[in-house]
């Protein structure tokens, strides 16, 4: 079967549902941790309609996760967003301010602001996480060396909030579980991701994750997933993988060059 599919996730899904693990949201993580858990994390970079069709695979299986929505025009849907929280999965902020305000931190934090009060119009917010430009200089998450984001209400950000020493961080930016020489802003910036990059040497694909999941080594993970990425339809699955292997070859460019200048 292809990977990258709606399908190959309900495998995924079937696969957590055969296990012990409790699959919970980023608030629920934050609020109550369990001991033996998957927290699945969603950024709806774009494709909604996706977005959707997970989230109600999901909402099937009695699963709940955390999708971070963006706050561009294509994105911030208000029906979309209303339904997501209606299928019992948690509604986030995925925020680019940082590039809306060419690195300018005071505009940034005001654009934040705005933005999050619009994105709760129509759900509870309490968490955020921020979106990465593989073009930009800065981060999005620089926003917060000088500032707080509990002080709008958020009570944590997947990149600050998250104990990497004990929970094992999958993710398949670039469309691949494996390759972490196309991540330019999905890193975690700890020790802890040295251990990561150990689990991930074996897992190429989801049927390696699958395998990972059944055989319930470790008590905690947290999985994100891109929902634009999978896809059923032969051509819309074909169009993804293409775009995303041009998008790979241009961010290990970008990586390449920042190594070499130092």
């Amino acid at each position: 079967m292809r990977d990258f599919t709606l399908s190959k996730y309900r495998e995924l899904l079937e696969t957590i549902g055969s296990t012990s693990y409790e699959t919970i949201t980023m608030r629920e993580h934050l609020v109550s941790p369990v001991d033996k858990c998957i927290i699945l994390r969603h950024d709806v970079d774009r494709a909604v309609d996706r977005n959707l069709a997970m989230a109600r695979l999901e909402a099937k299986y009695g699963i709940r996760s955390t999708y971070y929505f963006r706050h561009v025009r294509d994105v911030f849907i208000p029906g979309a967003i209303q339904e997501v929280a209606e299928l019992g999965h948690e509604v986030g902020f995925h925020y680019e301010v940082m590039d809306k305000a060419k690195g300018d931190k005071l505009k940034a934090l005001e654009i934040f602001g705005k933005e999050l009060e619009d994105l709760r119009q129509y759900a509870d917010v309490t968490t955020a996480c921020m979106h990465g430009n593989p073009l930009a200089s800065w981060s999005n998450r620089d926003l917060w060396d000088d500032h707080d984001f509990r002080d709008f209400g958020i009570i944590g950000e997947p990149y600050f909030s998250l104990d990497y020493s004990r929970i094992l961080y999958l993710t398949d930016t670039g469309r691949t579980w494996a390759d972490r020489n196309i991540r330019v802003k999905d890193v975690l910036e700890t020790p802890a991701d040295c251990l990561n990059a150990s689990y991930c040497k074996v897992i190429r694909n989801t049927d390696d994750v699958m395998d990972m999941i059944r055989r319930e080594e470790v008590d905690r993970i947290c999985i994100l997933a891109h929902p634009n990425r999978w896809c059923d339809s032969i051509p819309g699955w074909t169009r993804e993988m293409v775009m995303q292997n041009l998008k790979n070859i241009g961010k290990a460019g970008i990586i390449r060059y920042r190594e070499m200048r130092g």
